[in-house]
């Protein structure tokens, strides 16, 4: 009496188990807290096991010193709670903090303490664990990469090495320093071990250095401070004991940052590999929502922030692009704009019990090498990726096509300028003429090429496949970024990406981006910019990411400018 049983039928062979969802409703009922290790704060070096426990929360309790890139994996639907410390002030006393984890996992949820570097060392995980353990609370560790390893190897200093050490220690650097007794036993820390890591020490490493050589390290004993370490902004002094604190005031260290005190710091003007990629110190600003293409900054040392201020979403009536479909056989061309209007087309497609038979003798044509890439996936040839993305352009390729097809008007050549000449559009008004396209786009989009094709005679159906909207974001992270000049580039990819952006940010949005250079992709989203007051910088010749990629590496090259 007074409970209730479940019977659940669950078939299992001799590796595998039938989850039900009987199974799935239980687990959700009971609540479930993962303590997970961020990193100290380059994206990649969060764990995958760490990412999966983001991806599955429902509730996610997190800290200051964490990447802005980390939320972005969050399920949006997740409750946020910002527990952070920053500069000594607590948002939040630990003791709410593990009350919150406790009532979030009573209510069922699946919920993620994310905690920057590694819960298990100088983070209080172990104390959030307890608190877990007492109200009978399923929980799990998820050990990140903590700074204390991960700082000195960004600066090129390994904590061991045959020739020069062979143990080392982590030790925290902010104990009271007006305690009678402390609890670190100096003698043996100075004397017994080879390397040396202090976190959290930069306001006592006057009193730090000077506790090691009254127990016996010597004075000359190399010393390097990691500010910011595996981050744009990471900066990196080397001194010695007698020395250190001096250069730490002088060179304006702050919070955070990792001391690490050893013969192995000697080893850091052969291995700086982090501060010698070309890019290195770059943090570059992605307005939209996936960042592919901007790969090739990251592998040269920039930091991507995604920050997107468009959402793609399927269209609000599929009856317009339905249509399309039921008589795609209709058509002589299909245009594909972007990437998401392929996506978002053949979903429909194949929804509709079609396959690439269904576009036998249709010609495709893709804008730039992404759509192309995209496209090819579906196991359909590309016939035309046109060189010039403007409507002008894109009218001479297909011309042009179309002149090699009909084996006439062989001199037909695409135009090098922005406008067709009187007889190219002659010949472009005999070659287009009665063509029929398709174009599946998203629901707001510039209609030039429209235009132009209906008025060489052709016919053009413009089609909704995919909108945008602005997300629901919070910007306070973006613009503290933003204000203290943390932000080098910022990339806009559409008008929309940049307009959403301004809004997002506010009144003082101009103010923000006045110091930051600023990379766009088209003319239009170029005017969207200057109308706002602002300045573009870098623009490339076409209208794709990887062009403004190249743009930007270039613009560097020549003119270097850091966060």
């Amino acid at each position: 009496m007074g409970y209730t049983t479940f019977w659940i039928p669950v078939f299992t062979g001799m590796t595998t188990f039938a989850r039900t969802p009987y199974y799935d409703i239980l687990e959700k009922m009971k609540g479930k807290v993962f303590i997970v290790g961020a990193g100290p704060g380059d994206i990649g070096l969060l764990t995958v096991k760490g990412l999966k426990c983001l991806q599955r929360a429902e509730v996610v309790i997190y800290d200051f010193h964490l990447n802005a890139q980390v939320l972005n994996y969050i399920n949006h639907d997740a409750e946020f709670i910002y527990a952070g410390k920053r500069g000594g002030q607590h948002t939040m006393a630990q003791e709410q903090i593990n009350q919150i984890l406790i009532e979030k996992a009573k209510e069922g949820k699946i919920v993620c303490r994310l905690k920057g570097g590694d819960p298990f060392i100088f983070g209080r995980g172990g104390e959030e664990a307890e608190a877990l353990s007492r109200e009978g609370i399923e929980f799990e560790i998820v050990p990140g990469v903590s700074s204390a390893v991960a700082a000195p190897a960004y600066a090129g200093i390994p904590l061991t090495h045959r020739s020069y050490s062979s143990s080392f220690a982590v030790v925290p650097g902010n104990e009271d320093i007006s305690k009678q007794e402390s609890s670190i036993d100096w003698a043996k820390l100075a004397a017994g071990v080879g390397t040396i890591v202090f976190l959290m020490t930069v306001k006592n490493i006057n009193i730090v250095c000077q506790r090691l050589v009254e127990n016996g390290r010597s004075p000359d004993t190399p010393v390097a401070v990691i500010r910011w370490g595996t981050r744009p902004e990471q900066k990196t002094i080397v001194g010695n004991l007698k020395n250190i604190a001096e250069l730490t005031r002088e060179k304006d260290i702050k919070p955070p940052a990792v001391m690490v005190v050893g013969e192995v710091v000697k080893l850091r003007d052969t291995l700086k590999w982090y501060e010698k990629k070309p890019l290195f110190g770059y943090r570059i600003l992605v307005t939209r929502e996936h960042s592919g293409g901007f790969e090739t900054l990251e592998e040269l040392g920039a930091e991507i922030m995604e920050f997107p201020t468009v959402e793609i979403l399927p269209p609000e009536d599929w009856k317009e692009l339905d249509n399309a479909i039921n008589r795609v056989e209709f058509y002589n061309w299909l245009i594909f704009t972007s990437v998401n209007g392929v996506k978002f087309f053949f979903k429909r497609f194949f929804e509709h019990d079609k396959d690439v038979r269904d576009l036998k003798g249709i010609k495709i044509c893709a804008i730039g090498t992404k759509t192309a890439e995209e496209t090819r996936r579906y196991g359909i040839k590309v016939d035309l990726v046109p060189q010039e993305f403007n409507a002008e352009g894109l009218i001479s390729a297909i011309a042009q096509s179309q002149s090699i097809k009909e084996s006439k008007y062989q001199s037909f050549k695409a135009s090098d300028t922005m406008t067709l000449g009187h007889s190219d559009t002659n010949t472009a008004s005999e070659l287009l003429k009665d063509l029929r396209f398709l174009m599946p786009r998203a629901e707001t989009a510039r209609e030039i090429f429209p235009e132009k094709i209906r008025e060489f005679g052709g016919e053009i159906d413009v089609v909704v496949a995919y909108r945008t909207l602005k997300p629901q974001l919070h910007g306070k992270r973006l613009r503290r970024f933003l204000k203290e000049g943390r932000i080098s580039i910022a990339t806009f990819t559409s008008s929309s990406t940049f307009n959403n952006l301004m809004e997002i940010m506010g009144e003082d949005a101009h103010e923000l981006l006045r110091g930051v250079l600023i990379a766009v992709i088209g003319p239009v989203t170029a005017k969207a910019v200057e109308k706002a007051g602002l300045t573009v910088n870098i623009m490339p010749q076409q209208a794709t990411v990887e062009a403004m990629v190249e743009e930007i590496i270039e613009w560097i090259k020549n003119k270097p400018y850091k966060c």
